[in-house]
Parts: C-alpha cells; sequence; structure tokens
C-alpha cells in the first residue's frame, strides 16, 4: 500500500471528529432504545389515531437505531484503520480516498468511483 496522501494534520482533524462522531451516535442510541420501546396498547388512556401514531414513531425510532448502529461500526472501523496506519484508503480498489470525501463523511470506506459502481450493481 503506497504512503497515505494525508497529512499528520488532516489525520489528527479526522480522528476527531470521527471520535465525536463515535460519542454523539453512542449517546443517539442510547437514547433510541428507550424511543424503540414496545408501545403500550391501553385503549382506555389513548385513543386509536393516537396508538396508530405511537406505532408508527415507534417503527421509525427503531429504524433510526439501527442506522446509528450500523455508522457507530463504520466509526469505529475508521478509527481502527487510523490506528493501523491503513486508513484513507480505499476498500475495494486500495487506491487512496481523496480528503475532500473523507471530510465530508470521515468514516467512508471507498473512493468516490468504487462506491458510484456498487450502488449502481
Amino acid at each position: 500500500m503506497p504512503d497515505s496522501e494525508l497529512t499528520t494534520q488532516q489525520l489528527d482533524s479526522l480522528r476527531i471528529e470521527l471520535e465525536r462522531r463515535e460519542e454523539e451516535l453512542q449517546t443517539h442510541i442510547n437514547q433510541g432504545d428507550l424511543d424503540a420501546a414496545p408501545v403500550t396498547l391501553d385503549q382506555q388512556s389513548v385513543g386509536r389515531v393516537s396508538r396508530i401514531d405511537a406505532i408508527q414513531q415507534q417503527q421509525m425510532a427503531r429504524a433510526n437505531l439501527e442506522l446509528a448502529q450500523q455508522n457507530l461500526v463504520l466509526v469505529q472501523l475508521a478509527l481502527r484503520h487510523i490506528e493501523s496506519g491503513s486508513y484513507g484508503y480505499c476498500e475495494a480498489c486500495a487506491e487512496s480516498i481523496g480528503i475532500a470525501r473523507l471530510q465530508a463523511q470521515p468514516f467512508a470506506n471507498q473512493c468516490l468511483a468504487c462506491q458510484e459502481a456498487s450502488e449502481s450493481n
């Protein structure tokens, strides 16, 4: 693998951003566990429309929780790649991922070309 094109300053900045996102996602996941809790279907205290709304909100909370958990795994993987020295390289073609892409999405694990190719398949 060629030497990383990221400077030490860029790598430090990306590490800080990843650590911030990791903390933010963990907080969101902890809160999301409460939001995704089963809905009480007590017909005496909640009307039918309110129950349907509560169930929809619960389903959205579960979907958001799943997405946060997936992103947390990606963030943690990116942090491990920083520690191992393999951060910033595409998992598909092993070429450098551009700094602009990493700044926009620091846990990106593919270059833009490989990401677009995988999404078109």
